[in-house]
């Protein structure tokens, strides 16, 4: 992704999701305390990050060890706009700067140590200074287990991502869930509203189906869909496979509004289709743009517009 250098505001939170119900084959229409630092301070340079360092998959929860290095300096703050998620802070060097849900801001607390603090190093707060679009009031430190100080911004821990090697990265963005950019009054950089359903353009599946978040949605081949739609994804396979909820038909953009319809699960619970076929998410995508899941087991596909499994052989 590529950032300017000027300010922006952050689009609107997502829509919120309804249900819809229409017949198969119809159109559907239904631990320390914050204080201000670095006001005089001279800027410093970043540290090594560690660019070899693992990519903190399935990290995060503090194991009891301390940090290998102390943290690595954050100099004059910015405000950085990036496509795709606005409004997000970046350090002295252009590198953008992290929050992790585990961690608390009030009072704030870094939960990220060990291998966690290798692949998401800790920003230091003895030199960070505010630059244009950041309020220095936010800016604060916290006291790691380590004894180091740590930079906060509206009481977030914050954090670099190891695999941005460059000035405008965002690689860290959405990983696990847990990790996103840092929006100058210390919330989540966010990307643009998404319909509860809509597409984008895949550089190999071309045009495919993705949720409200941006995540690639699959069709499972084991899957039924006349003369009613039927998943056959149970148990185990639902916490890989989550299935999409119900959404609105006038909640999508870009997917066709036949057989765009809800049914209920064998469990009580409501699923969404597309052209009555069920559709999923997938465990093993950690962000928006991952399609992870296509061709899975030779059973999971991406889903086109038009409900058809992308890249799935013809019977």
């Amino acid at each position: 992704m590529k950032t300017s250098w000027r300010s922006a505001s952050l689009l609107a939170s997502a829509a919120a999701v309804l249900a819809l119900t229409t017949a198969c084959g119809q159109d559907g229409g239904g631990a320390g305390a914050s204080q201000n630092v670095g006001a005089t301070a001279a800027p410093g340079d970043i540290g090594d990050i560690g660019a070899g360092a693992g990519d903190g998959l399935g990290a995060g929860v503090n194991d009891g060890r301390r940090s290998a290095s102390p943290p690595a300096s954050a100099g004059k703050l910015s405000v950085s706009e990036d496509t795709e998620l606005g409004e997000l802070v970046t350090d002295g060097s252009g590198r953008t700067l992290y929050r992790f849900d585990q961690d608390t801001a009030q009072p704030p607390k870094s939960t990220c140590d060990g291998d966690c603090a290798t692949a998401w190093p800790p920003v230091a707060a003895d030199d960070a200074i505010a630059g244009e679009g950041i309020d220095k009031a936010l800016l604060g430190e916290v006291t790691r287990a380590d004894g180091t100080k740590q930079l906060t911004i509206g009481g977030w821990p914050a954090y670099r991502y190891a695999k941005d090697t460059a000035a405008g990265d965002v690689k860290g963005q959405g990983v696990n869930g847990k990790w996103y950019a840092l929006a100058p009054d210390g919330k989540k950089a966010k990307a643009a509203d998404l319909p509860g359903l809509s597409t984008r353009n895949d550089p190999e599946l071309g045009e495919i189906v993705v949720d409200k978040n941006g995540m690639t949605v699959y069709r499972f081949m084991k899957d039924e869909a006349w003369p009613k739609p039927v998943s056959a994804c149970e148990g185990a396979c639902l916490e890989k496979w989550p299935a999409v909820a119900p959404v609105a038909a006038d909640d999508t953009e870009g997917v066709e509004k036949k057989g765009l319809m809800s049914f209920t699960r064998s469990d009580g619970t409501e699923q969404q289709t597309v052209d009555c076929w069920p559709i999923y998410t997938f465990a093993g995508d950690e962000k928006p743009g991952d399609t992870n899941g296509q061709g899975v087991g030779g059973t999971w596909y991406a889903v086109a517009p038009d409900g058809k499994p992308v890249g799935a052989p013809e019977k």
